[in-house]
Order: structure tokens, then sequence, then C-alpha cells
């Protein structure tokens, strides 16, 4: 990672779980970043909410490409970010995300969400969100959805200092 990325947190699953919250998130930074690696008791979409709001608040539009064909969609309105479009967490190959909140602390503005992710049995996702909301962020909980985070799925929080 570049310099200005400081870790903040780093937590592995030490057994099935449905989601994984970093609370207390302090303002100090310009932008977050979230890695997560990991598998799902079944095949599962990462979801993550942002301050506990679960309103109809958040928008994304999402590329997928899966070796043979290039595809996309739009969701507004929804009560989460869905993070991946086709690379979902699986039983057997881990899924990878790199999720970025940029300007996270800002108070006057809506937050974006910028998200890459990838399975090799299924696909590479490129995601924008927008949380329409002016709070700044403070806590970020990671859902999987229809399943659970299985045992040994990582989830790391940076901070970045200067973007």
């Amino acid at each position: 990672m570049a310099k200005t990325y400081e870790p903040i947190a780093t937590y592995t699953i030490p057994s099935a779980t449905a989601n994984y919250t970093f609370s207390s998130i302090s303002g100090t930074y310009t932008d977050l970043v979230i890695v997560v690696t990991g598998n799902s008791t079944a095949a599962a979409d990462l979801w993550m909410q942002v301050n506990g709001d679960t309103g109809s608040n958040y928008s994304t539009t999402q590329l997928s490409g899966t070796g043979s064909s290039a595809l996309s969609q739009r969701s507004s309105n929804r009560a989460n970010f869905n993070v991946n479009f086709n690379a979902y967490m699986s039983t057997t190959v881990a899924a990878n995300y790199i999720i970025q909140l940029q300007n996270y602390s800002n108070t006057t503005t809506y937050k974006t969400m910028l998200a890459r992710c990838n399975n090799a049995n299924q696909a590479v996702d490129a995601t924008v969100g927008l949380w329409r909301n002016t709070a700044a962020i403070t806590s970020v909980t990671l859902i999987a959805n229809g399943s659970t985070f299985a045992t040994g799925s990582t989830f790391t929080l940076y901070g970045i200092k200067a973007a």
C-alpha cells in the first residue's frame, strides 16, 4: 500500500457470522479503504451499510466481466450498497474486495463509494455508489447477504491521510 495508507483495524472471522462492523471510525483521514478477502458458507453478495442506515438512501452502478460477456446494472433507493455484481463470495474460492470511501468525514456532501471485486471462478466487477446523506461516516457494516462469512475471512480498514 502507498505510504499514505494507515492501517486502522484488521479482523479475522473466528467462526461463521452474517456481518461485521467497523465502529467508532475517527474523522482524521481524508478517505477510507476497506479490503475484504473471504469465503461464505453459501453463495453470497457483499452488502455494506454506513452509520447503521437501513433507509432507501443508497444507489449503485455496476460493471462486470465474466470472461465471456460484459454486463452492467443500476440500482436506486436501496437500503445498502451492493458491493459486487457477479464476483460474489462462495464456499470454494475466496472473493477479494477493495472498497474506497472518499471524503467520508465531510459533513456538507453526499458520500461516494468505489469498489473493485473479483472471484476467479465468477467475474471481475467495478461498482460506484452514492450514499445520499451528508453525515460523516463513523461506522461501516459488511454483510454476507443470504449467508455468513466463513471462518478465516479477513477485513482490514485503512485511513488515507492525504489522498
